[in-house]
């Protein structure tokens, strides 16, 4: 290992005479590092003692254990392995069919299904909830929009007959369910009030006399009263579409890639989301 790492500083000396970027001090030290929490592993929790002794179960185990820096983690023990195979310390590079990728199943931050009837109720039952927290929050929890739409839906994006919205660059309207629905009216009711000719939706106390949307940063605390982001709650919404319907239905709908949609297919189910399987039973033998 010593002898790898002292290749550094020539590496080092090549890329200063190329005039590319060389390695910083954190690169370099970052290397060992990762190769000896490697054999405190191995020797602690998997008992081998000799590299010649690792296997392709002991890599996935200990990238496992930090599966944030599992990219960066493996690039390192690729390049020690092809070292120590080539000096003869290891007949066999156990890094070759790991694959650098994580699961693709979806990992993110989403809502609980209570939390999320605990979210729907304020919004639509308890009084004093501002009009603007009420709408951006039920149109990101149950139609999945972005910040974006939100802080650039206009009046013109609007059909009070057919009760659709048209949010960003969604290729069909959006039809708005009652909650939904009074949600909005509030809120033109709110910048009404203020006797705005803003042609947006939300209307603040800054754009309430001029003709721009609401600022990025202020849409972006609208929601801190409730403890949740916007975000979250959209990829929430997202989440669960792309798991009961087809994915390219979905990318269809919000005017997503089919590749940006798939991010959210998830590789576990919450048990309350599972039919009863005692109820199928019955259903299929009557």
């Amino acid at each position: 290992m010593a002898e790898q790492m002292s290749s550094y500083p020539d590496t080092r000396e090549r890329a200063l005479k190329a005039g590319t970027l060389p390695r910083t001090d954190t690169t370099i030290e970052a290397a060992p590092a990762v190769i000896r929490d490697l054999a405190l592993f191995l020797s602690d929790q998997r008992r081998k003692p000799a590299w010649s002794l690792v296997d392709v179960h002991d890599i996935e185990a200990f990238l496992a254990g930090g599966p944030k820096a599992r990219e960066r983690r493996l690039v390192v023990l690729r390049r020690f392995f092809r070292f120590a195979r080539s000096r003869r310390i290891v007949l066999i590079d156990p890094t070759r069919q790991i694959g650098s990728r994580r699961s693709p199943g979806f990992t993110g931050a989403t809502v609980t299904v209570e939390q999320q009837r605990v979210l729907f109720r304020r919004w639509t039952s308890e009084p004093g909830v501002p009009p603007h927290e009420a709408l951006f929050g039920l149109l990101a929890l149950l139609h999945a929009a972005s910040s974006r739409e939100v802080r650039l839906l206009g009046l013109t994006d609007l059909d009070p007959a057919a009760r659709t919205v048209r949010p960003g660059k969604r290729p069909h309207p959006v039809p708005l369910d009652p909650v939904s629905w009074s949600a909005l009216q509030h809120c033109l009711a709110h910048r009404d009030a203020q006797g705005s000719s803003n042609p947006h939706v939300l209307v603040t106390r800054v754009t309430k006399t001029g003709q721009q949307p609401a600022s990025t940063a202020c849409l972006s605390h609208v929601l801190d009263p409730c403890g949740v982001s916007p975000r979250t709650l959209r990829r929430t919404r997202l989440a669960d579409l792309v798991s009961t319907l087809d994915p390219k239905l979905v990318a269809a709908t919000f005017d997503m890639d089919p590749e940006g949609v798939m991010i959210y297919l998830a590789d576990h189910i919450d048990p309350g989301r599972l039919p009863d399987q005692s109820t199928s039973r019955r259903l299929e033998n009557p």
